[in-house]
């Protein structure tokens, strides 16, 4: 089976919403919602992996952030390994740079937004860590 790593930034607003996007027409799983994030490049490592796809994705420049979670998910025809990381500090507004639809969305209606089967613990994580 094919498998993917990808980093996934959990970037919040001064309300502490959580910055979702919804995957474009085209892409595996395509209108689902999602954490922002991407494919990490050989050799690269994850926070450098982080920054790279949030300035690219979002135009945002990531300041601080620390590791949250790490898992893994099986699709029927893929395998996807989640580096996940609290994004602490960044600067800039967020924007669809990839033309891909944004929401802030507030801790407790994460579970309602139609997100990826393999951010579901995620949303569990962020829940249960009222520090995160």
């Amino acid at each position: 089976m094919n498998r993917i790593d990808v980093v996934v930034g959990i970037v919040r607003d001064a309300n502490g919403r959580v910055l979702v996007n919804q995957r474009l027409p085209g892409t595996h799983m395509a209108g689902h919602w999602e954490f922002p994030g991407g494919k990490q490049r050989e050799g690269e490592e994850p926070p450098v992996a982080l920054a790279r796809e949030l300035r690219e994705e979002l135009g945002i420049e990531v300041l601080a952030a620390e590791p949250l979670l790490y898992l893994t998910h099986d699709y029927p025809d893929r395998s996807v390994r989640l580096d996940v990381w609290k994004v602490l500090e960044y600067r800039g507004e967020p924007e669809a740079l990839d033309s891909q639809a944004l929401e802030w969305v507030a801790l407790d209606e994460l579970g309602k937004v139609g997100l990826l089967p393999a951010d579901k613990p995620i949303v569990k994580k962020l829940g249960s860590d009222p520090s995160s």
